[in-house]
């Protein structure tokens, strides 16, 4: 089955057809740079045009980076805040006239680590970060996922950690990676003591660059870069929109 995958992130948009039984990309990715903060209307508009490019009449799948209930955005920390209540798979199934299925964005790069990439097979309890213009993260137990837990926002230094560990944040602040991966470490840490994870995946664009700042990553558990880095969004959401029937 081949699925529309649609990954929304904080600076840019991106998308992609998915064959969902081997997690591969059917065509080269579509990505639309999104700088400023665009509004639902506008939102929708843009995801529409990711459809456009591939003229694409079938199933969708959309990553959206907030909490998502059934096909209702209830948080939107890195986008428009008037998301927040809307129902997110009517708005961009008027846009792009296909049946759309809406989940968390980590969820989505999560269900593509475990089904087809660097947490296949893994059975304990996983948890994976994405860091990019946020700080997305998912829980898997057994393979299964526990939605729309959002530990990039636990208070770190009196403020939502993803202000300092983010992607976006280490440009911002201009630290070198082993001043970043060392604060990055203590956050993991953090997370460790509470959720006691066998297996740790980075994910987001930053995984393709892991060399560069895991040797200062100090964790118990194992630490691995998500195989599809930052195609994982594109991937999982087009799985998550296959088993919705």
């Amino acid at each position: 089955m081949k699925i529309l995958g649609i990954d929304i992130g904080g600076s840019a948009i991106k998308g992609a057809p998915v064959d969902t039984k081997t997690g591969r990309l059917t065509a080269e990715r579509f990505r639309i740079e999104t700088p400023a903060v665009l509004a639902p209307a506008a939102m929708a508009r843009t995801v529409a045009e990711v459809a456009r490019h591939f003229r694409w009449r079938g199933r969708i799948g959309i990553g959206f980076p907030g909490v998502i209930q059934g096909s209702r955005i209830l948080t939107s920390a890195n986008l428009h805040p008037t998301f927040i209540g809307r129902d997110g798979a009517a708005l961009f199934a008027r846009a792009t006239g296909g049946r759309v299925a809406l989940v968390n964005d980590a969820d989505a790069a999560g269900l593509a680590e475990m089904r087809f990439g660097a947490g296949r097979g893994v059975e304990g309890t996983t948890l994976l970060l994405t860091l990019g213009t946020g700080v997305g993260s998912v829980l898997f137990q057994g393979g299964a996922l526990y939605p729309n837990t959002e530990f990039g926002h636990l208070p770190l230094r009196g403020r939502s950690a993803e202000r300092s560990i983010s992607a976006a944040a280490r440009k911002r602040r201009g630290l070198h990676w082993r001043e970043w991966g060392a604060e990055l470490g203590d956050y993991l840490h953090r997370l460790e003591e509470l959720l006691w994870p066998e297996l740790i995946i980075i994910g987001g664009g930053v995984s393709s660059k892991s060399k560069k700042f895991f040797p200062y990553v100090k964790t118990r558990a194992r630490l691995v870069p998500a195989s599809f880095h930052n195609e994982a969004g594109i991937v999982g959401a087009a799985l998550w929109a296959a088993e919705k029937k």
